[in-house]
């Protein structure tokens, strides 16, 4: 019997635990705390998840930690890294199964992951993959001059070991297949060989955005812009995740310092071995910040989980608060540990040149102060000459003032048949030549189908030429031979001795362009 009145009170106690329990829980419901310490477990299952992933990395960043750069090395991974590169997963959009709650639309279409490729020959084990989203602007458009200051002087190595996306991040078709051929017409050889690549996501990718709520005091288009931007530079960096061992995000109205992709593996691969979340090359926004590929899908996570609540660059200082800030800790303690995730460069190797943002009616003078400008032009010391052309110049930069070395040269469009000529005054026994056409901030107005041509100072040399010599020479009809031609952008070499003195140089164009053309470099080498 007294065992049986010490079960009713054992259940009668653990009755009234439970009701005090349940009246607790009721009295909580709807009062909405700020839960960091859950945040944090969050953050944290999300770095476990990614787990797998990193150890797949880890032999190769391992090797790479042991990379040393000296003065004559291209930067090159090895082919064995490479290789391990290659044998990772490279299953495209690898979202974490609990993206579906984070954006429950996605479970409606199959193929709402689903990048549309529309140029690329997808290359993988490179380096660096640098990403550019881009929209449908209401005014300028400064896609092209991006991608040219991009690969104004990239050599042939850099180019094998980089890979370029351009994210255009647009449901209109129409618009996506007219950056294409636009890229396809101003960059044919960066196209062909892989180096860029453009991807649009799928129709079925972005949710609905008129059911956002506005916070911070932002319009409901802002909230729209920002909301939408946290899930364009999501879908891109996962996308590029798989290709390479640094991801570098930038923007589509940057121009980029020349040397940029030599300094930013050099700086990567000195500091490998710290612990760092991003490494800084420029200080806007989230232009020129580099991650680890293994990192991605950790911050794509933490991204998507808040993409409706604050922008990106908020989103991004979060983590690192959470990774390393203790909340009994000052303002300023926290600010030093995360200074020590975050490692700046300088100077910066990309500014910020657009003028109207990507967000209609806003105006955005962004300007990096550590930003060293290269110069707009290379004077060389030329033999005297007269100059002419058949092109108009732009506000003041004319061939004489380029040929002197005062200034560069910069024109209209050119049309077939335009030309640019040099006279010397005396003959001249020139030795070689040089024509660089664009410079870092006007990249993409080269000279493109132009040739180089030379006029001997003897007559007969050119008769001579026409009748027995080498095929590589073409005789025009007023005595001029054709010796080169432009080659991205660039017209350089030596001069046979066989035409012995020359009375003039000139460049023919032999095709109409849509855009402008500049000189930055005229030697004549004597």
């Amino acid at each position: 019997m007294r065992i049986r009145n010490g079960s009713f009170l054992v259940i009668g106690i653990c009755g009234s635990f439970l009701l005090v329990s349940w009246f607790s829980a009721e009295r909580d419901v709807g009062v909405k705390q700020p839960d960091l310490v859950g945040l944090f477990h969050r953050l944290m299952l999300a770095e476990e998840k990614g787990a797998l992933l990193t150890q797949e990395l880890s032999n190769v960043l391992q090797k790479l930690s042991n990379f040393s750069h000296n003065a004559n090395s291209s930067m090159q991974l090895s082919k064995e890294i490479k290789n391990d590169l290659r044998s990772r997963n490279s299953s495209i959009l690898s979202f974490q199964p609990r993206t579906f709650s984070y954006l429950p639309h996605l479970s409606q279409h199959e193929d709402s992951l689903r990048p549309q490729v529309h140029l690329g020959r997808g290359r993988f084990g490179v380096t660096l993959v640098l990403g550019i989203p881009t929209v449908q602007r209401q005014k300028d458009s400064y896609l092209v001059n991006t991608v040219g200051s991009l690969l104004f002087d990239l050599s042939s190595q850099d180019k094998a070991d980089m890979v370029i996306i351009i994210f255009v991040a647009e449901s209109n078709m129409s618009f996506v297949k007219s950056v294409v051929q636009t890229l396809q017409k101003n960059f044919p050889d960066d196209v062909k060989s892989g180096l860029l690549e453009v991807i649009a996501p799928s129709p079925h990718f972005y949710p609905d955005f008129t059911q956002l709520k506005s916070t911070f005091g932002d319009t409901q288009d802002r909230v729209k812009w920002r909301t939408k931007q946290n899930l364009d530079y999501s879908f891109l960096m996962l996308y590029a995740q798989p290709k390479a061992i640094f991801y570098v995000q930038l923007e589509d109205d940057i121009v980029a310092r020349p040397g940029y992709s030599k300094v930013m593996k050099s700086f990567a691969t000195s500091v490998l071995s710290n612990e760092w979340l991003f490494l800084e090359f420029s200080q806007l926004g989230f232009i020129g910040k580099m991650f680890r590929t293994t990192d991605l899908p950790m911050i794509v996570d933490f991204f998507l989980m808040f993409h409706k609540d604050k922008p990106i660059d908020w989103l991004l200082d979060h983590i690192l608060w959470v990774k390393v800030c203790n909340p009994e800790e000052s303002a300023k303690q926290c600010a030093e540990q995360k200074d020590k995730l975050k490692q700046r460069y300088k100077p910066s190797q990309f500014q910020h040149v657009g003028l109207h943002s990507s967000l209609p009616g806003k105006i955005q003078k962004l300007r990096d102060k550590d930003f060293e400008k290269h110069p707009f032009f290379i004077p060389h010391g030329n033999p005297e000459a007269n100059v002419n052309t058949s092109l108009n110049p732009y506000q003041g930069h004319t061939l004489d003032k380029a040929y002197r070395g005062q200034d560069f040269f910069w024109a209209f469009s050119p049309t077939v048949g335009d030309f640019i000529q040099i006279d010397f005054l005396t003959p001249q026994p020139v030795k070689e030549y040089l024509f660089r056409s664009g410079n870092f901030e006007a990249s993409s107005d080269k000279f493109h189908n132009t040739t180089v041509e030379v006029l001997p100072s003897d007559h007969s040399v050119s008769e001579n030429l026409g009748r027995t010599g080498p095929a590589q020479y073409h005789l025009s009809s007023d005595g001029f031979v054709v010796i080169g031609s432009f080659v991205n952008g660039i017209a350089e070499g030596q001069i046979d001795s066989v035409f012995q003195k020359l009375s003039a140089i000139r460049l023919v164009v032999h095709s109409d362009s849509d855009m402008w053309v500049l000189l930055s470099e005229i030697s004549i080498k004597v």
